[in-house]
């Protein structure tokens, strides 16, 4: 999606059918945020098909700019080829808050850290708008859609694989696929407003 373009107001919950973009985000955009949106894109477009008729589109950034440019990490790669995922690709990038915020409906942080950093960039976009909410992309865990909760209700946090070994991205990786069709079954049901 171009940088900026108007988009339509995030689905509402009684059974909107309005199709919202999503964007998965961590912190560098080659492990955790890549292997959701590969994971994402296999549930909501299969190859040579159309998208899933409630969502327009997905992407993936990181909030920091340490691998712009740069493919996802080998092992994100492996993983989400040896599950069948072949046609995925990506070039790291840099969360942008102005275009970012305008241009998707649901904006998914991977770890407490990234959700923080988010959220305070919200809120100076929606300061900068005078206040105004409206088109504003909402900002959530991503791990709030995978059914289990740590101590103080929160979600789960899709821990960062980069510095271990291949485990670290096979559990990245079955987190993406639970959050992700908890994600869509939220979407679904009206149950995101």
């Amino acid at each position: 999606m171009p940088d900026g373009e108007p988009r339509a107001p995030p689905a509402q919950g009684q059974g909107s059918t309005a199709p919202v973009s999503v964007l998965f985000v961590c912190l560098g955009n080659i492990c955790r945020s890549t292997m959701s949106e590969g994971v994402f894109q296999s549930l909501t477009r299969p190859p040579h098909a159309q998208w899933h008729p409630l969502v327009r589109d997905s992407d993936s950034c990181g909030t920091g700019a340490y691998h712009v440019g740069d493919a996802p990490d080998s092992r994100t790669m492996q993983t989400l080829r040896k599950k069948g995922i072949t046609s995925y690709t990506h070039a790291a990038r840099k969360f942008k808050p102005v275009s970012d915020f305008a241009s998707f409906d649901y904006i998914l942080a991977m770890d407490d850290s990234n959700l923080s950093d988010l959220l305070e960039l919200r809120a100076r976009e929606v300061k900068r708008r005078g206040g105004e909410e409206q088109g504003v992309g909402r900002v959530m865990l991503f791990g709030e859609f995978g059914g289990k909760t740590r101590r103080g209700g929160r979600g789960e946090e899709v821990e960062d694989p980069y510095y271990g070994g291949k485990e670290g991205f096979e559990v990245a990786y079955a987190q993406a696929v639970r959050f992700s069709r908890a994600f869509l079954e939220s979407l679904e049901n009206g149950e995101l407003s």
